[in-house]
Formats: C-alpha cells, structure tokens, sequence
C-alpha cells in the first residue's frame, strides 16, 4: 500500500516538476523569433526600394504577410502575456493573447445534448480548422461559394481552444452567418457569484470579411451588438425546443463598450442567460458528424472525440499542426541543402580552382571533401531531431530552435552588408525559412506537445523502474 502511495506521489511530482532554465530557454527563442520577423520584413522592404515597380508590389505583399502573420501576431503574444489578465473576465482570447469575444451564454447540460438542440434548431456544427477546411474556406471566401460548415476562428478559455462551434451561413456566403463556439468549462469550477455551469459560450455575427485593425490579418468582421445574436441563438432554441429553460443571470458582468481582438467594437449589457438542458434527450454517437484531419491550431492532443475510432488521420491530429509543418520545413531545408552538395559535387572541379584556394588543388580537394562529408553528417542529425520532435521530444524540439536560430543569425548578417541580386533572394528566403521554424517551433502548442510527450515517457519510464 505504501508503496503504491509513493509512485503516486512521485508520479505526481514528476508532472508538476518544471525547469526553469528551460523554460527561460523557450521564452528566449520565442521573442528571438518576434523580433527576427520584424528584422526579415525591414531587409525585404529596404531591399525593395532599390526595384522596379512590379517588384515593388510583390515586395509589399511579402512585408505584409510577414508582419501581419509572423512579427505582429507574436509581438502581440508577448506582450499580452505581461498586461493581459490570466483569468476569467467574461472574455475570450485570441491565440495571440488578445482579449476576444464576450462570453455570452452558458449551459447546463452534457455536449450530447448541446448538439442536439443546436442541431434541432436548424444550426450546423463547424468543420475543425485543419489545412483541407482553410483551404477550402478561402476558396469559399473569394468565389463566393456556399460553404454550410466552414471552420471558425480559435478562440481561447480556460487555456485551450473551444470544444467545437456552431453556425448559420446568410445566403449562401461565407463572408457572412452566426455562429456560436462552446467550452466546456473545468470541474467543479464555478462562476464569479458560485453559480455552477458546465459550459460557455460566446455568440458572435459575421457581418463581412476584412482586415484586422491588431495585426493586419484577413478576417470577418463581426457585428457590434453582440447581444442581439446572443438574444437570436437563444429564440432558435427555445422555438424548437420548448422543454429547454433559460435562467437569466443579470448584470453578470458589468455592461462595456471594447473592441475584439480583430479590433472589431463590441458592446453588451452584460447579462448572462443560462441554458437548462437536464431533460433534453441527449444525441446518439450515430447522430453527431464524425471529423478527423490534421487539426490546424490545437491544445487538446489528448481528447477523444464521441465515437473515435483510433485512424490514421486522427493519430496524427493529435499533433498540432505546428510541429508537423515545422517539420515539414526542416525536410525542405535539409533537401534543399542536399540540392547544393550534390551540385558542388558535379562541379567539383569548378570548386577546387576557386581562387581563395590560392591555387593548392590537394588542399583545396581535401577541404571541399572534409566540408561535404561534415554537411551530410549535420543532415542526418537534422533528420533525425526532426523524427525526434514528430515523436514528442522536447530535447530535439531545442536542438533544432538552435541551429535554426544560428542559421538565422548567420544569414542574417550576410544579408544586412549585402546587394539585392539572386544570391540575396536565395539568402533572404532562407532566413525565411528558418524564421517560420522557430516561430512554430517555439509556439505555446508545440511547446505544450513535446513537454507533455516527455513527461508522460519520463513517468512511464519511472513506473516501470518502480
């Protein structure tokens, strides 16, 4: 008995152990990787200028798209992290840290029973956001094409993404419907006042599709009178399931006038009506839409959804899809490197007459040969730190944050002394490159991913010991 009392403690004190040199490390390569796009956008922009018109335009594009998606989204994560309120205020938070939505509804009652009155109520549950259904969104989008149950944003409560979202696409256009995400909220927690729910929700109307006034990012746009959709979600309910009670908890919050985290102004009277839902009979598993893919932004790697059924897809949606495109790109630069050594390779006499050489073709020869084998053995360790990081290793995670960021650093420097020419291309998509990595690299889900893979091998390893 007291033996199994230890493991649990140890275990316990396995899981709650951190690091705080690692955790000053990871905090490190993430605002490296904040100020480092910035640096790129600066080097692309003032390289541009120099250039003709078309080059020009796409020059703007690519400074855009590299502020709006990589430097402002993680200046924005930094900073919120130091201002931004870690706890329940009655709002949401986009996955950079801002505050987001109002959290405007809750519910009683278990997610078979949400889905079915939503359901019911003529609403349709959203895809996941993985690359397929973004890629299908944007297609939407811009063609103007109907598209029933296109994803929605993450939003964040409680530290993770919602559970799942609702909608109602108007007219066939994806620029504009309602839609309503759901949290199911942590046990025994408890609403400010003690009031008990086991979900929130935060209702919010589409208007059209813009851009962010934060971050510059193609977004909707939502309707400023929140309390109107939420007042809307609750009527289509009611109307379809007349067994379902609304407790009505006023003045929850105090009434404001603020702005999302899309820039978009929001206002409410800050009342929080209750779903009751106990005596709804609940959605069977045959009922509710089965969705596997690669989950495009996701905290919960370990929750299985009603009816999993243990597939390919779903296996690997349980890594976010950060390390798997962070990977992904690893592989690119390690082939792309390859690509290089094998045409140093063919032009082998080509290099060894290089006049920096200063004419010695023996050691010129053994110089190129020693540099060819070194750069193979690096791309075999690259590789095998990317398998490392696909299988949860936190270790191989740091190792390639590290040569990612010393490649930055060291192209970096080139690129700021250099001439804009094809050379400089080639190097600036390269820092690129190795920018994103570290973006993805150190980002809260992957982070999140490969600690908790080490952890959970670590205990594992100190059961079986045991």
């Amino acid at each position: 008995m007291r033996t199994a009392q230890s493991r649990k403690a140890s275990a316990g004190r396995l899981l709650r152990s951190t690091w705080s040199f690692s955790a000053l490390v990871d905090q490190g390569f993430f605002i490296f990787a904040g100020l480092a796009s910035f640096w790129l956008a600066w080097l692309v922009l003032r390289d541009g200028l120099h250039s003709g018109v078309w080059w020009m335009v796409a020059v703007f594009v690519i400074v855009w798209a590299i502020t709006s998606y990589l430097a402002l989204p993680r200046l924005h994560r930094i900073l919120t992290s130091i201002y931004v309120p870690n706890y329940f205020i009655g709002r949401a938070r986009t996955a950079d840290g801002l505050l987001g939505d109002p959290v405007n509804l809750a519910v009683r009652g278990s997610e078979r029973q949400i889905h079915k009155v939503m359901t019911d109520a003529g609403w349709t549950l959203a895809d996941e956001i993985t690359l397929r259904s973004s890629w299908r969104m944007i297609i939407a989008t811009i063609m103007r094409r109907s598209y029933v149950n296109a994803p929605v944003s993450s939003l964040f409560l409680f530290g993770r993404r919602q559970d799942f979202a609702y909608q109602q696409e108007i007219d066939g256009n994806p620029g504009k419907r309602h839609h309503v995400r759901f949290w199911h909220c942590p046990k025994g927690w408890l609403l400010p006042g003690g009031h008990r729910v086991d979900w929130l929700a935060a209702g919010t109307y589409d208007k059209s599709v813009g851009l962010s006034l934060l971050t510059f990012q193609v977004t909707h746009k939502i309707d400023e009178n929140t309390d109107i959709e939420r007042d809307y979600i609750i009527k289509t309910i009611t109307d379809h399931t007349k067994s379902v009670q609304v407790l009505l908890l006023k003045d929850f919050s105090t009434g404001y006038h603020a702005r999302n985290g899309g820039g978009d102004s929001i206002r409410t009277d800050g009342d929080l009506p209750v779903l009751e839902l106990k005596g709804i009979r609940a959605a069977s598993a045959e009922e509710l839409v089965q969705r596997t893919g690669l989950i495009f932004d996701t905290t919960i790697h370990d929750r299985r959804p009603i009816g999993y059924e243990a597939t390919l897809s779903d296996v690997w949606s349980r890594r976010p899809v950060q390390i798997v495109i962070g990977a992904i790109l690893m592989v690119v630069v390690i082939i792309q490197g390859g690509m290089d050594l094998v045409y140093n390779v063919f032009h082998w006499q080509h290099a060894i007459h290089d006049p920096s050489f200063q004419g010695d073709i023996v050691a010129s020869t053994t110089g190129l040969l020693v540099a060819s084998v070194l750069e193979i053995v690096v791309f075999l360790i690259e590789l095998f730190l990317v398998v490392m990081v696909l299988r949860g290793s936190n270790r191989a995670r740091i190792s390639l944050l590290v040569i990612s960021s010393l490649m930055v650093l060291s192209a970096t420097s080139a690129a700021t002394i250099g001439k804009m020419n094809f050379v400089m291309l080639y190097t600036l998509a390269l820092i690129g490159a190795h920018i994103i990595i570290v973006l993805l690299f150190s980002s809260d889900e992957a982070r999140r991913f490969t600690k908790t893979r080490t952890q959970l091998a670590r205990l594992a390893r100190h059961t079986k010991t045991h």
